[in-house]
């Protein structure tokens, strides 16, 4: 067995013409060249040669590297690569520890519910393949590989925005010094994602409307789904905004629904002027409430809200399979809106389509009020009209 090296063989070293090794035992071994003396360990790790260094003597001594190389080994054993430990520990992180320091940097302003899908996006998709990655030695095609196994399995749209995270995350370590690039920044979703033809929400045409209004009315499901189904109509509000509405935000004598920005796409505040029939369905729910919070509250789970699919499956049940979706009334108002000659503006604000930024956001709150609660009542007596079938001569020219 070959003799362990000596604090006096290791201090008498010199260099010679060419490097050479001075072996301690169990792979820890000296480096002595011309430029000084040099603790170091190679070792495979998942089939790879690699190198960890333990510092240079005399600032590292015999015994000092006699335990660090200890310490490695058992991190070896344990299955971990001890020199990625080694960057950790100098204070380097992982693409996982950074994302963490984003998430919690970014959900700030964000609705629980939202936070929690983001998080488990990444921890499902992410996290399990570059999570161990050192920031600062991501690459792109990492995280390309990552996207495309994402693709693979059918789940283009949410490959395309785990890609937009991972930019995220990068850009976040960039800005606070654990990274000097976003290298993710060089990959745009159409380079790596094959492109995909959009869909379009299900909804009837608009000559389809006076049937599907009376069949909602003549819905003999739970009271509760066929106001919602009606006030949807009246309101066209998507379906997680009608379906987490709550009481306080409606003022029946303003005849106004304030949503909070925090249950908006755009995470800003909007106004829904309400009609007078939109009023008549609100009473009506109130008379029927069987909750101080939530105005459609869950069959099913005590203190809870109506389900997405509650409206779905109302509409399935309706005979509207593939023909019409909650949201498809969002598609239907805009068309006609647009055909009777209502500004675009308007229109577009009240689907709260508009991107917004936090100086205009207060200001866009209730922008052009006065002319989208004419266009909501003159709504409201439309979708009256088609129901009772007593179709006037509507206006084709710009309103309000």
């Amino acid at each position: 067995m070959r003799p362990k090296l000596s604090a006096v063989a290791v201090r008498q070293a010199k260099p010679e013409s060419k490097p050479y090794k001075l072996t301690d035992g169990s792979g820890l071994y000296l480096l002595v060249n011309s430029m000084g003396k040099y603790w170091r360990y190679d070792y495979r790790f998942q089939g790879k040669r690699k190198t960890l260094s333990y510092g240079v003597f005399p600032t590292i001594t015999l015994e000092a590297a006699r335990q660090a190389h200890q310490d490695a080994k058992r991190t070896l054993a344990d299955g971990i690569d001890p020199a990625e430990q080694k960057k950790r520990a100098d204070g380097r992180k992982s693409f996982a520890a950074v994302a963490r320091l984003w998430f919690e940097h970014w959900k700030t302003d964000k609705a629980d519910s939202t936070a929690r899908v983001v998080w488990r996006g990444l921890e499902v998709n992410i996290l399990p393949f570059i999570g161990n990655v050192l920031i600062d030695e991501l690459t792109a095609a990492q995280v390309r590989d990552c996207v495309k196994r994402i693709e693979a399995r059918g789940a283009s749209e949410v490959a395309k925005r785990q890609l937009q995270r991972c930019s995220q995350i990068a850009r976040f370590g960039v800005a606070h010094d654990y990274a000097e690039r976003n290298p993710v920044s060089d990959v745009n979703p159409s380079d790596i994602l094959k492109p995909r033809k959009k869909q379009n929400y299900a909804r009837v045409d608009s000559k389809e409307l006076p049937v599907l209004l009376q069949a909602i009315d003549t819905y003999q499901g739970q009271e509760h789904t066929r106001l919602a189904l009606q006030l949807m109509a009246l309101t066209f509000v998507r379906t997680s905004e009608l379906i987490k509405a709550k009481w306080p935000e409606f003022d029946l004598q303003a005849h106004r629904w304030e949503i909070p920005a925090e249950r908006m796409k755009m995470r800003t505040p909007h106004m829904v002027p309400l009609s007078k029939q939109a009023v008549e369905v609100i009473q009506r729910l109130q008379a029927i409430s069987m909750s101080d919070s939530y105005v459609f509250p869950s069959d099913n789970r005590r203190g809870g809200h109506m389900s997405n699919n509650t409206i779905l499956y109302a509409l399935y049940r309706m005979g509207y399979r593939s023909r019409m979706t909650g949201h498809g009334f969002r598609g239907v108002a805009s068309t006609l809106l647009h055909e009777k000659g209502f500004a675009h503006e308007h229109i577009e604000l009240q689907l709260a389509h508009q991107e917004r930024d936090e100086v205009s956001a207060s200001y866009n709150h209730a922008l052009y009020l006065e002319p989208r609660k004419k266009m909501m009542q003159w709504w409201g007596d439309y979708l009256d009209g088609l129901r009772k079938g007593n179709l006037l001569d509507f206006p084709v020219k710009k309103i309000g």
